[in-house]
């Protein structure tokens, strides 16, 4: 079983991959540079941090995806836990699967 600590911080990019909110890590480097990622109300670089209750806001085309940072795991997690490492804050706006 994966272990999450409360006070642990990660990268961005990472972060974003081990969610699986974004498939690969160079994509969601790719989103932030383009200036699509949003980190508590400001525009985030691929290398800031997120820790527990950030909350991001991604564009993917004319759809915004904002969810809450809930836990930050120590190293990859099994798809089946990703699910648990953020809130869906806007339920409506963009499928998220089976999630």
């Amino acid at each position: 079983m994966q272990e999450f600590s409360g006070t642990r911080r990660m990268r961005l990019d990472k972060w974003l991959k081990v969610s699986r909110l974004i498939k690969r890590r160079t994509v969601a480097g790719a989103l932030c540079d383009d200036g699509r990622v949003l980190l508590n109300g400001r525009v985030a670089k691929a290398h800031s941090e997120v820790k527990p209750d950030d909350r991001l806001s991604l564009v993917f085309g004319g759809k915004t995806l904002a969810v809450t940072v809930l836990r930050v795991p120590d190293g990859p997690v099994q798809a089946a836990q990703a699910a648990f490492l953020y809130r869906n804050d806007k339920g409506d706006d963009l499928d998220l699967g089976p999630h």
